[in-house]
């Protein structure tokens, strides 16, 4: 990893965004940021009450997480754990500079056990089927089976960092 990344773990909400970026960001060194406390107060309500959020809800959070994004970038890098759905949501990201994308993949009934299994976050397991008819899957960066334990996948970033890392400057690998 370059010293100024920020990496981006996206997908659905259940996928383990949170739990990869949180192990992610340890091994590496750097901060871990949950997009999920950049929502206001009103899109957690909205969730909350099982109501999918519009784009017009999304704009400051992404506003939000564009600022945040310059300033980790500046401090160094960090890790996000961010849903990301769409390509709309991602190309607005970007415009924060150069960003690592990893993407878990999953289907709807895994992460659908998954969020049954979970009581600790505002997402109504309601919203699942919402999430996955917006979802836009990248054709870029790292795109990871979430049928795979944890530290397995996060072993898998890290190889694709050194990887990305030797590629963006052969002579590293010498």
């Amino acid at each position: 990893m370059r010293g100024n990344q920020v990496l981006v773990i996206m997908g659905v909400s259940g996928s383990g965004k949170s739990t990869i970026g949180a192990l992610l960001a340890q091994q590496l060194g750097v901060p871990f940021h949950d997009a999920d406390d950049f929502h206001s107060a009103a899109n957690v309500a909205k969730m909350q009450a099982g109501t999918p959020l519009e784009d017009e809800d999304r704009k400051d959070w992404l506003a939000a997480l564009v600022a945040g994004i310059r300033e980790w970038s500046r401090q160094g890098g960090a890790v996000l754990a961010c849903s990301a759905l769409k390509e709309a949501y991602r190309q607005q990201l970007a415009t924060a500079g150069p960003l690592v994308w990893v993407f878990l993949d999953g289907s709807q009934e895994l992460v659908r056990t998954r969020l049954a299994a979970r009581s600790q976050h505002y997402m109504n397991p309601a919203l699942l089927a919402s999430q996955f008819a917006i979802l836009e899957k990248p054709a870029y960066g790292l795109c990871l089976s979430i049928a795979e334990a944890p530290q397995q996948l996060v072993a898998q970033i890290l190889a694709y960092l050194r990887e990305e890392s030797v590629s963006a400057n052969p002579g590293a690998g010498a």
